[in-house]
């Protein structure tokens, strides 16, 4: 994985001094290992929670068991509820989560392999995005983690208009 938007997200979060926490699933803890890859992203990095089994993004982060149920565990509104769930728990910034199918089985056809969504939760709301990624497992994970960090980056962005 290429760690340019890695960097850039650290230099923007530390120059502005703001913190992000994340909620991986379908992750596995890749956002928390690239940004701990950069010494001195204790500045800006709270932690991780790594939720891949379901009761656990409702024991931990809050996401109701309702909303999984509706929606299904790969879903805006779970991804959503996990990026809320996880800045609260970890009193940062910003939350950025992820839920998803990196394969090569569990996939259905509502979500089929290589889909992902990627929560944000801002200082000024919520948003997400749903990902359909190509590739074997590893390269589903390295994209998914790219993403996020390139969803974050873009938030700053969007400030400076």
């Amino acid at each position: 994985m290429k760690n340019d938007t890695v960097q850039e997200v650290f230099d923007l979060l530390i120059n502005r001094k703001m913190t992000f926490a994340s909620a991986e699933s379908c992750t596995g803890g890749n956002i928390a290992h690239q940004i701990t890859l950069i010494a001195g992203s204790s500045e800006i990095y709270t932690g991780t929670v790594v939720t891949y089994a379901t009761p656990m993004k409702t024991k931990v982060l809050g996401v109701p068991i309702e909303t999984i149920e509706q929606y299904s565990v790969v879903s805006r509104e779970v991804v959503e509820d996990m990026a809320k769930g996880v800045r609260l728990l970890m009193e940062a910034d910003f939350g950025l989560a992820t839920t998803g199918v990196a394969g090569p089985s569990g996939g259905t056809a509502q979500n089929p392999v290589g889909t992902v969504w990627i929560g944000l939760a801002a200082p000024d709301g919520v948003t997400s995005q749903c990902c359909h990624f190509d590739g074997n497992r590893e390269s589903v994970i390295n994209q998914a983690t790219e993403a996020a960090y390139l969803m974050l980056k873009n938030w700053f962005s969007k400030q400076s208009i």
